[in-house]
């Protein structure tokens, strides 16, 4: 059972809140958040540093092929801007379950890794070209297992 009377909002500290000056409120909320955030604690809030601390960071590089990966309800498309239609007769075009895989584009030998946002299936997907975009349809994968991990106790 969960010990509640250890929980830091009782009915005490509901009275000290409705007694506390603007002030004290203010340095109870820089206290809180200084023991979140131990790196901001001497320095003044500033909103724009809050909220950049609670943005997540991209591990991802940026994309120089330009290309936007999205999803529906059934599939994950991913659309890349061509400028030569020439090179599609070199372009190879492969995936796994997360991560699709173009070569030769925009020069030979060269090999982009754009990863997607949903899992997907290894067969049904297709690939069309049209007005300078090629665009790659791959099916969501809904048959996701899992595998359940058992927790021992030291």
């Amino acid at each position: 059972m969960f010990p509640f009377n250890f929980f830091p909002f009782n009915k005490d500290m509901k009275n000290k809140l409705q007694h506390m000056k603007p002030d004290e409120i203010d340095q109870f909320i820089k206290g809180i958040l200084g023991n979140v955030m131990p790196t901001h604690s001497e320095s003044p809030l500033n909103s724009q540093d809050l909220i950049n601390h609670f943005r997540p960071h991209s591990s991802q590089q940026v994309n120089s092929l330009n290309s936007t990966a999205f999803e529906t309800h059934d599939s994950v498309f991913v659309r890349i801007p061509i400028k030569d239609e020439s090179i599609l007769k070199d372009l190879r075009v492969y995936h796994t379950a997360n991560q699709l895989v173009v070569e030769n584009i925009p020069e030979r030998d060269l090999k982009h890794s754009i990863a997607l946002p949903a899992i997907v299936r290894k067969k049904g997907s297709s690939a069309k070209f049209k007005d300078g975009i090629l665009e790659i349809k791959l099916i969501k994968s809904h048959d996701i297992q899992y595998s359940q991990i058992d927790v021992s106790e030291i």
